[in-house]
């Protein structure tokens, strides 16, 4: 039997709170207003008898007369082999102009993660064709990794050519408070790139209201576990986590909770953490990967988003002014297939070229301060000209073995073998040849 109340005592904002008895936290209610429209909400407090419900589609004239109904089950979301291709918004119902799944099985959204015992090593290279990531902080299968990004920055499109070129079974996108050109955008890449087929999308855009933010990613999570437990590699990417937490800043203020730093509610770490925490290889199965958008307002990376974000994930990229920063950007599981998965001399290559690199910029910092242009700045000069270009440069297309021979051309173009800090051996092996 469905528990039906009609005594609403608060409204505040999306928020509303009923006594009730017997609910569970995350519970499901429908409610029904005065005028006959229905709209799904879910339990988020309860406090003795004193439940509050975030009201999904808002909670903008609605009745204290209205009628709420708890459902006995936590958010839902259909899953099938029909999800892919399609596109859902914030609330899980199709946008797409095409009709709901039928007859396909329902899954809690929002449930634990794997045990960490239950665990599998990550242990496979997942190729990007993009030599910053591939080369420098190879993205490993099964890792949670966000992009650092100022707003402005083309982290969307970066996303976007991230799912159109990994090596990837199934890609489940969760935009979260997207402009309606940005879901355009994503949408038209997916069908021009021919991917559509194998992805399924969730977007709540920024016209929607601000509380289905928070159901996006768990939306998008769950789906990738069931395929995942059914074999498939999936990788999930988020944009941007930054608004999904300042709907949960937006959510604990309506509640009146004590806020932590910069008003975000003290749950931000655990928040973030049990969606982030959803990266996994399953023994026998297949793995779910986390690519997440992270803007950082100000291009402050202390703020409290991307510094709860930094404790709980492998690593990070920092998109700024147009390119992957190699000095910033990090992938703590990179050593797990590098020179292992990946071909022999790719540690050397990747040690060499941003030892060099970071010698160019400082050659550039001593002529820009007046100093006297030598003939071993000039190498460093016209090696930095070079490896922004054909590496840093988003443009460029490439398979990892491709960069890496490119690699090592580019040092050959710019210094003597003796000149690189390359064992002898590796060079002997990989040098071009008439360099």
């Amino acid at each position: 039997m469905f528990k039906e109340y009609t005594k609403i005592t608060n409204i505040i904002g999306d928020i509303i709170e009923l006594p009730a008895e017997g609910v569970t936290y995350r519970e499901l209610a429908a409610i029904t207003n005065h005028n006959g429209d229905t709209s799904l909400a879910q339990v988020i407090r309860i406090d003795g008898s004193k439940v509050s419900l975030q009201v999904f589609a808002g909670a903008k004239g609605m009745s204290n007369r209205a009628s709420v109904r708890f459902l006995g089950h936590p958010m839902r979301v259909p899953f099938s082999e029909d999800l892919l291709g399609r596109i859902f918004s914030g609330s899980g119902q199709p946008i797409d102009g095409k009709p709901a799944i039928a007859n396909a099985a329902e899954t809690d959204i929002g449930g634990p993660s794997v045990n960490p015992v239950k665990r599998v090593v990550p242990r496979n290279f997942i190729e990007t064709r993009i030599p910053m990531i591939d080369i420098f902080n190879p993205l490993v299968e099964s890792q949670k990794l966000p992009i650092f990004s100022t707003p402005g920055e083309p982290f969307n499109e970066l996303l976007a050519r991230i799912a159109l070129q990994a090596k990837a079974d199934i890609v489940i996108l969760g935009g979260i408070g997207l402009k309606f050109d940005e879901y355009i955008g994503f949408r038209r890449k997916f069908e021009e790139g021919g991917i559509m087929d194998r992805t399924v999308m969730f977007v709540h855009t920024a016209a929607d209201p601000v509380v289905e933010r928070l159901l996006v990613p768990d939306m998008a999570l769950a789906v990738a576990e069931q395929f995942g437990i059914a074999g498939k590699r999936v990788l999930v990417l988020l944009t941007d986590m930054t608004a999904f937490a300042d709907a949960l800043k937006e959510i604990s203020v309506a509640m009146e909770q004590v806020p932590s730093n910069l008003g975000y509610p003290g749950s931000l770490y655990s928040d973030l953490a049990s969606r982030y925490e959803k990266a996994v290889d399953f023994e026998g199965a297949g793995s779910i990967t986390v690519l997440a958008v992270t803007t950082m307002p100000g291009g402050d990376v202390t703020h409290p988003v991307p510094d709860n974000t930094g404790y709980i994930t492998e690593g990070q990229y920092y998109l700024n002014n147009g390119v992957i920063n190699p000095f910033g950007s990090l992938s703590r599981l990179k050593q797990l297939v590098i020179g292992k998965v990946t071909r022999d001399d790719h540690g050397a290559v990747m040690n060499a070229m941003i030892r060099l690199y970071a010698k160019a910029l400082e050659s550039k910092k001593k002529i820009s301060m007046g100093f006297e242009k030598t003939e071993t700045d000039e190498k460093y000069l016209r090696y930095a000209e070079l490896f922004e270009d054909r590496f840093m440069s988003l443009r460029v297309d490439i398979p990892l073995n491709d960069a890496l021979d490119l690699g090592w051309k580019t040092m050959a173009e710019c210094f003597d073998r003796s000149e690189i800090g390359v064992k002898k051996e590796v060079v002997d092996a990989r040098w071009p040849k008439g360099a």
